[in-house]
């Protein structure tokens, strides 16, 4: 009988059934900055509640669209693209660090930035992967009532490579921002790190919870095939 995993892959990949039902499987590797990092972001427990599934949070805090690849992160990820017997979801989330002031992490917005995230695209799927876009999470910093989202232009940049490509893509930015500004500040301050770690950047256990569960939703949104291997799932 061919499992609820296998049938997934199945959908996902548009492989034959059953011939790969017992040698293919899904698994989801997460490339991007600290938002998504372990200990730091929602990756880890994003990967806890798609437990079906094998998980690796290759995303790394303080690196950007260009300093990822620049270190050898991205070499990483593409060799593991290249051991076969596997249907990987590539999700892949940058904006923080590409903004100005950050040595040797920087990117212009308007000539670098969406060419490097069209090239994580292109080489991922150039080695049968399957990429998803993320916008960045935003920070969390209000005034006079207001959020500052100051990641949203390069949201718009990501959605703009999305769309060219026709990549699926989750604007986690709008997402999160939405449940940031009907938090408020006070509210909101508990999505963080506890003292000393706190920031309005990074998150703690609640935070981590809440948007692992806003990206969870969006890729069953994009990808229903995967329902059947994450009906048990919380």
């Amino acid at each position: 009988m061919i499992g609820k995993l296998a049938l997934s892959a199945a959908l996902l990949c548009g492989v034959a059934l059953p011939a790969h039902a017992q040698t293919l499987g899904l698994r989801l590797i997460l490339v991007g900055d600290s938002t998504m990092a372990p200990r730091s972001g929602y990756g880890n427990a994003l990967c806890q509640s798609l437990d079906q599934l094998a998980c690796l949070n290759l995303a790394r805090g303080g690196r950007s669209s260009k300093s990822y690849r620049a270190e050898g992160l991205w070499a990483s990820v593409l060799t593991l693209l290249r051991e076969g017997g596997h249907c990987d979801l590539v999700l892949i989330q940058f904006g923080h660090n590409d903004q100005p002031g950050k040595p040797k992490r920087s990117t212009d917005l308007a000539t670098e930035f969406g060419p490097n995230l069209t090239a994580y695209v292109q080489e991922a799927r150039a080695l049968g992967a399957h990429p998803v876009l993320l916008t960045p999470l935003t920070r969390r910093t209000f005034v006079q009532g207001e959020l500052q989202n100051d990641l949203r232009p390069w949201a718009q940049a990501t959605l703009h490579v999305a769309a060219t490509l026709d990549v699926p893509v989750i604007d986690l930015n709008a997402l999160s921002a939405a449940s940031v500004q009907a938090m408020g500040q006070a509210e909101a301050d508990t999505l963080a790190m506890a003292p000393p770690q706190f920031d309005r950047t990074h998150l703690g256990r609640k935070g981590a919870a809440l948007f692992a569960g806003q990206v969870r939703q969006g890729l069953l949104t994009l990808h229903p095939e995967l329902r059947p291997a994450l009906a048990d799932a919380p």
